[in-house]
């Protein structure tokens, strides 16, 4: 593991301000992944890989300008920084709408995940054994006549950050991921069943045991040949519908989170991933009922999307993007929070070192209720339990949603009954959100990879909630 030489990004700052630049920020970041795999026993080829190097930013009279080097020499980096301050010193001219950052306040800090057994003391003869288990344990429990198809992926992600800027500000990190991903297939009876299971958290290797990770591939498992042999095909209609933490949290991520980045919202991603139903004058609009508050959260320790600084150098803090119904705030970074004249929310990520910080989510979820889910049960005299999901679909703007069920049962009189295959619910965001009529106590995470950007940057993150009720919408089966 390489040392993070922080003389070198002081440097790069130092040496662009000397060129002329009005603002400068440095991050020197290194990134380790290394996983192992098995597809139905046999062992894919290991991966490793590192990447390690230095981003740096300037800016000069409304003009920005971004470039990185993994070559850390004072000469390397003093070319990057005093090449970049001159592109940004003369185009700066020409640039009609300027480009300023929001004043923050300066910080030096030093953080990171807790962590009990570092996962540099982890072999990956350890990773080998621990998925060998796991696809045994599905061998001895499932005939492969029956669960046709098991992939998983066992790995390990360590991220160590310096960040410095012009103004002050110095910030130190370390965050160390661990994380499991599955496909499995279960056939019976002429019925196809496939899922995809992602689990993640900040820590160190302890998280493989604290998440329950080969728990949750074994119930996974479970849950598919079950599928395969018991759901009934569901017919659909106008009903309650009970969603789980799963489909809450992806309901959240796709339908609140994408559309109030306010980088989307000002047109930046409408030629990369889509643009939003919102506009900058949309806040206070009422989109949900009072009991939908939906909210980001960084600062969740052991979850996928965990930190306490962004990538600028401003502290995190919890971000309420609906609150009761409606919208409250959106997720901003220091470009945008000055375009809407209010302060960063922390919300600006980058995932290497050579790629700029943008805004993305973190952990969102929807706040808890005070319900148990056997209460809620009970207020449905005919809907549907869609525990987790098969697949969504949502358009470019956020609006319209389409969510599957995977795990799904009919409940009738208030008791729950068998399962029914793949409901499909289908409707706009205001109708989702305004739908929300109950909502249990539970607060329970997914992980995620969310892509952004282009160049694209994948970001770990964490999406959940409740279990949540919602009355009176149309289901279709399939």
């Amino acid at each position: 593991m390489p040392t993070l030489d922080k003389d070198m990004a002081d440097y790069a700052v130092a040496e662009a301000i000397r060129a002329g630049a009005d603002y400068a920020e440095a991050r020197l970041q290194w990134n380790m992944e290394q996983n192992a795999s098995t597809k139905n026993g046999e062992f894919e080829p290991p991966g490793y890989e590192e990447t390690f190097g230095i981003g740096v930013r300037v800016m000069h009279r409304g003009a920005m300008g971004f470039g990185a080097t993994n070559i850390l020499t004072r000469d390397s980096v003093k070319e990057l920084a005093t090449n970049l301050a001159k592109k940004v010193i003369s185009a700066g001219p020409g640039f009609r709408n300027k480009i300023r950052m929001s004043d923050e306040d300066t910080h030096i800090a030093k953080w990171g995940a807790a962590e009990k057994r570092k996962l540099e003391d982890v072999e990956l003869s350890t990773l080998v054994t621990t998925l060998k288990e796991i696809d045994s344990d599905m061998v001895s429990r499932h005939s492969p006549d029956v669960l046709k198809f098991r992939l998983f992926g066992l790995g390990l992600s360590l991220e160590e950050k310096y960040f410095t800027n012009s103004n002050g500000s110095k910030i130190e990190s370390r965050v160390p991921r661990v994380g499991i991903m599955g496909v499995l297939t279960a056939a019976d009876s002429g019925s196809v069943v496939q899922r995809f299971i992602q689990s993640a958290g900040t820590g160190g290797w302890e998280v493989f045991e604290t998440a329950k990770m080969k728990e949750r591939m074994r119930d996974e498992a479970d849950t598919v040949v079950k599928i395969a042999g018991k759901a009934e095909k569901f017919t659909g209609g106008s009903m309650d519908v009970i969603v789980g933490p799963e489909v809450t949290g992806i309901m959240t991520h796709e339908s609140v989170g994408h559309p109030q980045e306010a980088d989307r919202i000002l047109g930046r991603e409408g030629a990369q991933a889509g643009e939003s139903y919102l506009t900058s004058s949309d806040i206070g609009m009422q989109v949900g009922s009072p009991l939908a508050t939906v909210i980001d959260d960084p600062t969740i320790p052991g979850t996928d999307g965990y930190y306490l600084y962004d990538d600028e150098g401003v502290p995190a803090r919890k971000r309420i993007l609906i609150k009761e119904g409606r919208i409250n705030e959106f997720l901003q970074n220091r470009e945008t929070a000055d375009v809407f004249g209010v302060k960063s929310n922390s919300a600006a990520r980058a995932a290497y070192y050579n790629v700029e910080p943008i805004i993305r989510m973190s952990n969102t979820y929807v706040e808890p209720g005070d319900h148990s889910l056997d209460e809620m049960i009970k207020e449905v005299k005919d809907g549907v339990l869609i525990k987790n999901f098969m697949e969504w679909n949502i358009d470019d703007k956020r609006y319209n949603s389409r969510f599957v069920g995977h795990e799904a049962y009919r409940i009738q009189g208030g008791e729950i009954k068998g399962l029914v295959r793949n409901p499909v619910l289908e409707l706009t965001t205001p109708k989702l959100w305004g739908s929300v009529a109950a909502k249990t106590k539970d607060l329970i995470f997914d992980a995620a990879t969310c892509g952004k950007g282009d160049p694209s940057q994948g970001i770990p993150v964490g999406h959940g909630g409740p279990y949540m009720l919602l009355k009176g919408v149309s289901l279709s089966g399939r």
